[in-house]
């Protein structure tokens, strides 16, 4: 006899056939779980063919495939049958065996479409409820702020109904979808065998992170794809179907290296372990796959005679070998089967134990005539596993699963540890679902660090994210801020202006509150202007005092004494009211500021002009024939002032009557400074009573230019002429450049004006007479005015 065997990698799903036997071996030693009765069983290899598997489920019901209704089988019936991890072989079987009412116990992956009882009554998934596995996903990539992730789904509705509760999952959290490959499988298309699955191209290289979704454990095409382009450098995360597929494979570099697996938490199960050690081809010679498996890694020879094994590598154990050939860790399509053996045990028991309360029929006792019998006992099934957990085939009682995260470690090559790193519990609050150690993770990236996964890097504090036009709204440019809006946080969509009392730091990060400033005495402006007006006052009252000390003499007789003290005094007024506007301010002081501003220079410039008018009257009484004297002699010029300053007052009157100035604030006008400032209220009346001052000196300055060209005696009109150019150059000026001032400046201004024009007046005025009283007394005698009278250099200098 030749015994030849091919080279073979035992499949992952032989895990499922130990498991399957270890469940079965293990109810037969339990004496409280159908004492004196020893369950069987049967395997049927389903093949990736339509019909193939409705012949093996034909086979299974009749012991015949060739006529359908008719049962060769007279003992031995089976009760149940456990199906597959695939939808299509589990739909093809449920369908045949609905007819007959044939429990079915799937043990692949929970699959909402089989819990439709109307179209599968007979059919029980001994999976737990999974459905959180899109937003288990999710979690892990907001944890890592990976917001770019490419997707790698397998062809069938479960990799479909995936798809779209991740994509939605990830559209509530903002994450996007970088490119979506579905790949196919046999069982859904036939030209799976034959396609290549490309899954490095363009899209794929420029994403960090993709996920792999398995629902078969046929997809090692895949994976050989990946393999062979070495796509080193990318994190996958996967479901726990994943492992399956790169059974026997040996790479030097390995591109699944870091990957992170999900997979269902359960409790070990113990005795597994030990019952996969101890399982050999002696143990179980009826098993062909173990036996060829034993032949190809355990260096074992076939015997002539009946080509059983020989040879072999003594004490040979499935324990011994790298995971790369047989992973002895327990799968969760293993539990499933471990879970349905016990779920078929229970219902059984409880099926056959509320039978033996029954009277007995004839001299039988009445054991299970028909498998449909089991239904209502397998729908109510509710039990713990040996392990601990809760088992339940009624998919409206199940729970969602908890998850274990796992990392895969496989450097070097043939390590293939999962790690644990953490959990992820559904029906916990929002925020407490992931719990993750991550320093354990072990990064595929060349410097073992957490890669970056985005299509954009994130907008920092003080940016703003803007949308890429065509683009997921993970692909965007950040913008910088407007002036004094912030985004405190990163990847903000918004920015948001700060409050007015506050305002935004350089970086636009944050807002800070404003400090309160106002033109104090303590500042160097507010030092200098004062100290000028003081000094001006004072300067002010010294020629005063010069005046009133030389009152008898003739410079001052002849400039009409009374105005004289009036302009001085006016001046000095002018020149302390510029103090209001120095300090904090307040209501009062804001009145104060306009309306002593006001009064006071009415009074200064009516007193110029009533001079102005008085030098004009006495050179037209000097004339030969004039009939003016009687003006100048009654006085009637001196009425020029009070008429002027009532006017003047009026217009405060009902400026103040309407709409008086008030304390405001100006936080916009220095950076970081909200300025106290002192609002005009009415800026009609403002100008108003501003334009009557001016119109007063523009006739003063008028009366005065007309003056100037009179006899040497009467040079006085000169200089009203030059003061009061100064008076009008200085308002003209401050007005546009007022306007344009903001905050302190804009104050100081106007304080800035009040001291020039009022200088002006006090200088051109009385400088020249001061100059004679002080330096010149000898022009200052009636000798010595007369004299130059009769020389011809009369020089006098009327009011």
């Amino acid at each position: 006899m030749n015994c030849s065997m091919k080279q073979l990698h035992l499949p992952n799903s032989y895990q499922n056939v130990l498991a399957f036997i270890f469940a079965i071996e293990e109810i037969n030693k339990n004496p409280h779980l159908l004492p004196n009765i020893s369950l069987g069983y049967e395997f049927h290899n389903y093949l990736y063919s339509h019909w193939r598997v409705l012949e093996s489920s034909l086979t299974l019901l009749t012991g015949q495939k060739d006529i359908p209704n008719y049962s060769c089988r007279r003992e031995n019936r089976s009760v149940a049958v456990l199906t597959g991890n695939s939808w299509a072989t589990s739909t093809q079987v449920g369908t045949l065996l609905e007819l007959y009412k044939f429990p079915q116990v799937t043990f692949g992956s929970f699959d909402p479409v089989l819990r439709d009882n109307g179209q599968f009554p007979s059919l029980y998934q001994a999976a737990p409820r999974d459905t959180s596995l899109a937003l288990a996903m999710v979690s892990l990539l907001l944890h890592f702020r990976w917001t770019w992730v490419g997707l790698v789904i397998t062809e069938g509705h479960k990799g479909l109904q995936f798809m779209s509760d991740l994509t939605g999952e990830m559209d509530r959290n903002k994450v996007c979808v970088a490119f979506v490959k579905i790949a196919s499988t046999p069982i859904v298309s036939y030209m799976a065998l034959s396609k290549e699955y490309v899954i490095l191209t363009k899209e794929t290289s420029q994403v960090s992170v993709v996920i792999l979704y398995y629902d078969t454990d046929i997809l090692s095409d895949v994976d050989y794809n990946i393999e062979q382009h070495l796509l080193t450098g990318k994190i996958w995360v996967t479901n726990s179907q994943w492992h399956a597929d790169m059974t026997g494979k040996n790479f030097i570099l390995n591109s699944f290296h870091g990957t992170f697996i999900f997979s269902n938490h359960h409790e070990e199960i113990s005795g597994f372990k030990t019952f996969v050690q101890e399982v050999n081809p002696s143990k179980y010679p009826e098993d062909f796959y173990l036996t060829m498996f034993w032949f190809n890694n355990f260096h074992c020879s076939f015997s002539d005679a009946d080509c059983s094994l020989k040879d072999c590598t003594p004490n040979a154990s499935l324990a011994w070998l790298p995971v790369n050939h047989f992973d002895t860790t327990m799968t969760d399509w293993s539990h499933n089967v471990y879970n349905a053996v016990y779920a078929v045990a229970h219902a059984l028991h409880e099926m056959l134990h509320q039978q033996a309360q029954w009277p007995p029929l004839g001299k039988k006792e009445v054991m299970v005539s028909s498998p449909w019998q089991l239904h209502s006992f397998l729908k109510n099934t509710q039990f713990n596993n040996p392990a601990g957990d809760h088992v339940s085939l009624n998919d409206r009682r199940k729970e969602d699963i908890n998850y274990d995260i796992l990392n895969f470690w496989n450097f070097p090559e043939g390590l293939r540890l999962k790690v644990k790193l953490g959990t992820f519990t559904p029906h916990v609050p929002h925020g407490q679902q992931l719990s993750l150690s991550d320093e354990k993770i072990e990064w595929a990236t060349e410097n073992a660090e957490m890669p970056l996964s985005v299509c954009s890097d994130s907008c920092h504090p003080g940016f703003r994210k803007s949308s890429q036009e065509g683009k997921p709204a993970c692909c965007f440019d950040c913008i910088p801020c407007p002036e004094n809006e912030i985004t405190n946080d990163t990847d903000m969509e918004q920015c948001v202006k700060c409050p007015d009392d506050q305002y935004a730091t350089i970086q636009q990060d944050h807002c800070l509150q404003k400090s309160v400033i106002f033109l104090a005495h303590e500042d160097l402006m507010g030092k200098i202007l004062t100290g000028t007006a003081l000094s001006l006052t004072l300067l002010t009252a010294a020629v005063l005092g010069l005046f009133v000390k030389h009152q008898d003499t003739p410079i001052v007789k002849a400039n009409n004494r009374a105005l004289s003290y009036t302009l001085l005094i006016s001046l000095t007024f002018c020149f302390l009211c510029s103090l209001l506007f120095i300090g904090r301010p307040n209501t009062a002081t804001c009145i104060l500021q306009q309306t002593t501003f006001a009064i006071v220079f009415t009074v200064a410039v009516s007193t110029v002009l009533t001079k102005t008018i008085t030098v004009v009257l006495a050179f037209k009484i000097t004339a030969p024939g004039r009939r003016m004297r009687h003006l100048l002699v009654s006085g009637a010029p001196n009425y020029i002032i009070p008429i002027c300053t009532l006017v003047q007052l009026t217009l405060c009157g009902i400026w103040m009557g309407t709409n008086p100035p008030y304390l405001d604030t100006d936080a916009h006008s220095e950076h970081g400074h909200i300025i106290i400032v002192c609002n005009k209220g009415s800026l009609t009346a403002f100008y108003c009573v501003l334009g009557y001052l001016g119109s007063l000196a523009l006739l003063s300055f008028t009366v005065a230019f007309l003056a100037k060209n009179l006899p040497d005696t009467f040079n006085e009109a000169k200089f009203l002429t030059f003061s009061m150019l100064v008076f009008c150059s200085v308002w003209v000026t401050f007005l546009p450049v007022y306007h344009s001032s903001k905050g302190k400046v804009m104050v100081a201004m106007e304080i800035f004006s009040i001291l020039v024009s009022s200088a002006g007046l006090l200088g051109f005025i009385f400088a020249p007479k001061c100059y004679i009283i002080l330096l010149r007394p000898e022009r200052n005698s009636l000798h010595g005015f007369r004299g130059k009278i009769h020389s011809g250099r009369k020089k006098n200098f009327y009011s």
